[in-house]
């Protein structure tokens, strides 16, 4: 994700709060959900509809002095039954506009503990060690790799519907997640988050059958971030053999080379490690540096901040880069896979550019020109789309892997908050689809009583319906099942909207949207070289074909 998406994440948070906005009391253990894993016995709770849950069970130790930078050391056992209650802390991030209403503090702030490697289990009423076959879902979470944690979501409805065990991880987020400092190298490369993955797979390897699950049919999905850790996990040769399908939510399937990730940038490791410390960086004291002190170096209270995210390390991922691995299907983990977008993904962060929008009350918003509006989220969202789906797929069809599919979420029947209608201003935007895939619509806070209301309660239960049941199918089978033909050469993506859904047909390129910008009647040249100078300040890389084909700034 590029320095504009970032701040444009950020940014967002002043709109997309979560709903977790206070600690609820935890609920009484109850002897029913008593398990015995690998390390000590634990006792979990029956939710309201039903699903058993088990909250912050640790998958490894904490990552903490010693083990900072390190691949994760197994999990201290247990001296005494593990009430496994209430969510753990999240790992260490810095508090932004969503944080402020779930831990009570400031923006800016840091805050979580580097003990943090805990994962949350949803599973259905009566399943257990006794019949282990259920489906295994394992989500992570997404947050630009650098805010998040699993209290976000909740995976009760998903699992008791559909009658598969769910799994929400936590991994190290940040500085913590990705660093690529020579002092630190022990071989282990520079993915300490991706080897967070690694362990939380392991462990339902290990673990899973007793809560009923199945560990040889493991699907891993996730969302933007946690759609790239995805991606990440399909070329990582660590993780070959612990998942067997795969879902990438909005989700790229870009790395940063390790050159750029050491010292090509301000953020870069070398660069950050001598603004921790005081002296020449050691690997004793950048692992016992303050946690402050690490996070300062970075910054990342500002929306600007910008750091390297799953790094070509030449161990959890070839040196080649991520996507170079997808044209062969000896270098890359060749599973089942999905990949898919919403329709206007840009428009989460265009509603929160002030050069295309203004904010009145700090919540109302209205758009300066909507027509430049509306083409530049067009143009933006339809890129996403291409280096999602498009692109990564081609890849992966010309090495003989045909068993994939790709969607286009659609839904944008929104309501109005006062003078601004969320359908216009958000649309199908991005991280919409992600209360009907656990069909929970306690996710954005303030906004939900507006997008999710009475005048639409049907229509969004069909088709929360319908994607978890699409979801949880392609986790039992390996396909999604009738009505969503695989990807082609000719390419066909499954569109899911309200009140019915269908299938889109055709593929798209670069050179295809890049022809339709230049010659797009609903722009003048001044806005055809605004959208093409964002589609650059994005995606730098694209910089020489973007004015080739525009002609703007050639």
């Amino acid at each position: 994700m590029t320095r504009l998406l970032r701040a444009g994440v950020v940014a967002a948070l002043a709109i997309t709060m979560s709903a977790c906005s206070s600690v609820p009391e935890a609920p009484d253990p109850q002897d029913a959900t008593q398990r015995t894993l690998s390390y000590g016995d634990i006792v979990g709770y029956t939710a309201d509809n039903g699903a058993q849950v088990w909250l912050g069970l640790p998958y490894a130790a904490s990552t903490a002095g010693e083990n900072r930078w390190r691949a994760p050391q197994p999990a201290t056992p247990f001296a005494e039954r593990f009430e496994a209650l209430t969510h753990s802390e999240p790992c260490p991030q810095i508090i932004n506009r969503l944080s402020t209403r779930t831990t009570g503090r400031d923006a800016g702030e840091l805050f979580g503990s580097e003990d943090c490697l805990k994962l949350d289990v949803y599973a259905p009423s009566g399943a257990g060690p006794d019949n282990a076959n259920r489906p295994v879902m394992v989500w992570i979470h997404g947050g630009s790799n650098t805010w998040g944690f699993a209290s976000q979501y909740d995976g009760s409805k998903l699992a008791q519907a559909h009658d598969v065990v769910v799994v929400v991880i936590q991994y190290r987020l940040g500085p913590l997640g990705f660093f690529a400092h020579p002092e630190i190298d022990e071989g282990e490369g520079a993915n300490f988050a991706l080897l967070d993955h690694v362990a939380a797979l392991e462990w339902v390897s290990d673990e899973i059958t007793q809560f009923g699950g199945d560990p040889d049919t493991v699907t891993i999905f996730g969302e933007s971030a946690g759609g790239q850790n995805v991606a990440a996990l399909l070329a990582s040769p660590l993780a070959s053999g612990l998942y067997h399908r795969a879902v990438v939510q909005s989700g790229f399937f870009d790395s940063t080379p390790l050159d750029e990730a050491q010292s090509g940038t301000e953020n870069s490791a070398i660069p950050a490690a001598e603004r921790m410390l005081s002296g020449e960086p050691t690997a004793y004291g950048l692992r016992n540096a303050p946690l402050q002190a690490v996070f300062d170096a970075y910054n990342l209270g500002d929306a600007r901040a910008e750091l390297p995210r799953v790094i070509a390390d030449g161990v959890t991922l070839p040196r080649e880069g991520l996507a170079s691995t997808l044209d062969d299907r000896e270098t890359f983990n060749a599973v089942p896979v999905i990949s898919g977008v919403n329709r206007d993904e840009m428009k989460l962060f265009n509603a929160l550019n002030p050069e295309l929008t203004r904010q009145r009350f700090g919540v109302l918003i209205s758009i300066r020109d909507p027509n430049l509006y509306e083409r530049r989220s067009y143009y933006q969202s339809r890129l996403w789309r291409i280096l999602a789906i498009d692109q990564p797929f081609d890849l992966m069809s010309d090495a003989g892997h045909d068993a994939l599919w790709a969607y286009r979420f659609d839904w944008d029947d929104g309501g109005s908050v006062l003078t601004m209608d969320l359908s216009e201003v958000f649309g199908a935007a991005h991280a919409m689809e992600i209360p009907f895939v656990f069909n929970h619509f306690d996710f954005f806070g303030p906004l939900d009583r507006f997008l999710f209301h009475r005048e639409n309660v049907d229509s969004r239960a069909e088709l929360a319906a319908e994607m978890g049941a699409y979801w949880t199918e392609f986790a039992r089978t390996g396909d999604p099942g009738a009505g969503w033909p695989a990807w082609t050469e000719d390419g066909v993506l499954k569109r899911f909207d309200a009140p019915s859904s269908g299938l889109l047909e055709g593929t798209d390129s670069v050179e295809l949207l890049l022809d339709d910008l230049a010659t797009d009647p609903a722009l003048d040249t001044a806005d055809t070289c605004h959208i093409a100078e964002a589609l650059i300040t994005w995606r730098d890389e694209l910089e020489a074909r973007i004015r080739s084909r525009t002609g703007c700034g050639a």
